[in-house]
């Protein structure tokens, strides 16, 4: 999606950031024996994932782990390193920091806690020492307070767990104030069908920060969409310019965590940020050409629609309710949801519509947009018809289709959804234009889940609501008209 030829925006970005996403080997200092301790989960988890470097433990305690010797030293490891996880008490980082120095580190990442997200004098000095040092011996910082980097092609995994599972290889990249919120982005990512470039935390963001961030995915031939959490800034102005020379050139999705007073509360003490008002984020993010969301599922969602239809360039809306047996009430509550987030729901040509008339009848049935085929429900052979019908109409650039798992279980035959799925799938396989799935869940859940499963991977996106299908379409299609 990047609009942009010739030399890529900020490609100085690429090489600087190499070794943090693709490094040849990482040290992880604060390691023991005893697995459960954050410091044995990295190295645990890394070795699980079958990183594609070299891990060395470090600890005063000696030993092995996992089978690997634990280290007594960082200088005691042979050869170079590129990047180190930092799991010390943070009185002992700054000596630290001169071993990484002579072993020529490239890169710190901070899982230690402690510093200016402490809001006391002590933390912000210490914070401050921690970038002097490290400038010094060349070294660039991420963190403090973070889970730092994630890449599954490198298998690098997000978060200290021997179970951290690497997720789907894609186009999209993100960058998260929280770990917690970087770490379950990619588990809804593994859920959903979500293909992740790479990814970064950077908690409190004393060295490198947001904007450097989102300048190497500018960059990032292998990253098409961006999605960010944001507590905070220290510079304002820079943020800005960064996210605006970015959206120019790639679809940025930002969520801004902090809008009201106790949420500014918990983002200081978490990552040591200043929040500004809800207002000042959001007429910043949209002056910089970014799409808002407010949730982290949103987030997901519009992620996961730029990803499955990365051909659709924004338009107006078909819409197939009633799919199995829900009735004229489905395409009438889809109506409204999509009219409410102002999508274009166009009339169907007439000769769309007499089409349909010849398909479902006159009675039972709406052949207007939305439709109603409540009449062909579990018949595969009538929503393939339909479907063709609507998708070969001009007015119609995306098809929202209604499937529920249940009421396909509840009146179908035992193949039902198998059918119904194989018929979605090889439709979009015909048409360049994309069909969205909307499968509420129920009392059919593991049926359902299976059947999203089987959508994905077909680059059908799927969601739990026509509300929240509406809201992702709506918001990439803002981001196509303003662009």
């Amino acid at each position: 999606m990047n609009k942009k030829r010739g030399k890529p925006l900020f490609e100085e970005r690429l090489q600087e950031f190499e070794a943090l996403f693709y490094p040849k080997s990482i040290a992880v200092v604060g390691v023991s024996a005893d697995e459960y301790k954050a410091g044995s989960g990295w190295v645990t988890g890394l070795l699980a994932a079958n990183f594609k470097g070299n891990v060395y433990p470090v600890g005063a305690s000696g030993g092995t782990i996992a089978g690997s010797k634990i280290f007594p030293s960082l200088r005691s490891i042979p050869g170079e390193i590129d990047y180190v996880v930092v799991c010390i008490p943070r009185q002992s980082v700054l000596e630290l920091l001169d071993d990484c120095g002579f072993k020529k580190v490239k890169f710190v990442q901070f899982f230690t806690a402690g510093f200016s997200e402490m809001g006391d004098a002590g933390g912000y000095e210490l914070e401050q020492d921690v970038v002097t040092k490290a400038r010094q011996n060349g070294i660039r910082i991420i963190g403090p307070n973070c889970i730092g980097a994630y890449c599954p092609e490198s298998r690098f995994p997000c978060g200290p767990s021997p179970r951290a599972r690497i997720g789907l290889d894609g186009s999209a990249g993100f960058i998260s104030q929280s770990g917690g919120l970087a770490d379950k982005l990619v588990e809804i990512g593994i859920a959903r069908g979500i293909g992740f470039s790479k990814g970064v935390s950077f908690g409190n963001g004393a060295d490198l920060d947001a904007a450097d961030f989102l300048q190497y995915f500018a960059a990032d031939p292998k990253t098409e969409i961006i999605g960010a959490y944001f507590e905070g800034t220290r510079d304002g102005r820079r943020l800005f310019d960064s996210i605006r020379a970015v959206a120019k050139v790639k679809p940025l999705v930002a969520w801004k965590g902090g809008k009201t007073e106790a949420g500014a509360e918990a983002a200081m003490s978490h990552t040591g940020s200043l929040s500004s008002s809800a207002i000042i984020w959001s007429t910043m993010l949209k002056q910089a050409g970014a799409i808002e969301v407010n949730s982290l599922e949103e987030l997901a969602d519009v992620l996961l629609l730029f990803q499955k239809a990365r051909h659709w360039q924004g338009g107006s809306v078909g819409i197939v309710g009633g799919l199995c047996g829900g009735g004229g009430g489905i395409s009438v509550s889809a109506g409204d949801a999509c009219s409410e987030e102002g999508l274009s729901i166009p009339a169907l040509s007439k000769a769309t519509r007499h089409e349909l008339i010849s398909i479902l009848g006159r009675v039972g049935s709406i052949v207007h947009n939305p439709v109603d085929i409540s009449q062909g429900y579990g018949r595969p052979s009538i929503l393939r018809k339909v479907m063709e019908a609507i998708m070969a109409d001009a007015n119609i650039q995306l098809v929202i289709v209604q499937e529920d798992a249940d009421i396909l279980f509840k009146y179908g035959s035992p193949q039902v959804v198998d059918t119904m799925n194989s018929t979605l799938m090889d439709l979009a396989s015909k048409c360049s234009k994309p069909i969205v799935v909307v499968s509420p869940p129920g009392s059919s859940e593991v049926k359902r889940l299976k059947m999203e499963n089987e959508l994905s991977q077909a680059s059908i996106p799927v969601f739990p609501t026509m509300e929240r299908a509406a809201r992702a379409i709506a918001r990439v299609n803002q981001y196509f008209c303003s662009h």
